[in-house]
């Protein structure tokens, strides 16, 4: 049975992706960069990747300094957000005077703006029905702007194909863990430090895989033990079939 999209309010109609819409951002609408200050962003794990790479740090490195951890919607499972700066404004730590300085691996919230993707999974095979909303904050004068696009050509002018493949593999785990697969021990379970490391610092998992006698334990084939040593993306998929694996069994992964 699919699970039904939540109805939309009058003002956020149902979009596909042959639907459109209006909108353009640039350095000359009012309230450029009004967005990046003063905002709860959640990071994904493929953001991080994307992030950490752009900045040339471990992914141990980018959490330590740019995000904080908090429980929010999820009792069962810690969120990762982006920290903003300490300055009275609240800005980016990535803001600078003439917009974003990491404006091609922005994060996915940043760079759908204002489209909100929802994905209505069903079955037992992975099958999903995806529709659109377009979000609105007062502060935006971009909404007033004429250029107009469809959702399909929004989605590839801002580069989100890899972006949304990747966070639909993401919100299946973090459904898995919105059933509290840690049971009585729920978030003080060491288990939740594995699941975390897994999801979210790919540079500590390649160190568990490889220099530990992981390989040893698990039946890997070769051609993907050569993606994961080098692709950090790989090793993120990777990583989220760990997490299935050990918390249920399942999965692509096995043992010998």
């Amino acid at each position: 049975m699919k699970e039904p999209f939540e109805k939309p309010k009058a003002h956020r109609p149902v979009l596909t992706e042959n639907d459109t819409f209006s909108f353009l951002c640039h350095s000359r609408v009012s309230c450029f960069t009004t967005c990046c200050r003063n905002t709860d962003m959640y990071l994904y794990p493929y953001d991080i990747v994307r992030l950490k790479t752009r900045l040339g740090i471990s992914s141990e490195a980018f959490l330590e300094k740019h995000t904080t951890v908090y429980i929010r919607d999820n009792p069962y499972f810690p969120h990762v957000m982006l920290k903003m700066s300490d300055s009275k404004d609240k800005a980016c730590p990535f803001l600078q005077a003439d917009g974003c300085a990491v404006y091609e691996d922005r994060p996915f919230s940043c760079r759908a703006y204002p489209l909100e993707r929802a994905v209505a999974r069903y079955g037992d095979r992975g099958g999903r029905d995806v529709c659109y909303f377009i979000a609105r904050h007062d502060y935006c004068k971009g909404h007033e702007e004429k250029k107009e696009w469809t959702v399909s050509s929004w989605m590839a002018n801002q580069e989100l194909a890899d972006y949304n493949a990747m966070n639909d593999l993401w919100v299946d785990i973090d459904t898995l863990f919105r059933s509290n697969p840690w049971g009585e021990k729920g978030l003080e379970s060491p288990a939740v430090k594995m699941a975390f490391m897994a999801c979210y610092n790919v540079d500590k998992l390649r160190t568990f895989v490889f220099d530990t006698s992981f390989l040893t334990r698990m039946t890997v084939p070769q051609v993907r033990i050569d993606q994961i040593r080098s692709n950090d993306a790989a090793l993120m998929v990777f990583g989220f079939d760990w997490v299935r694996f050990f918390l249920t069994n399942s999965g692509p992964l096995k043992k010998p």
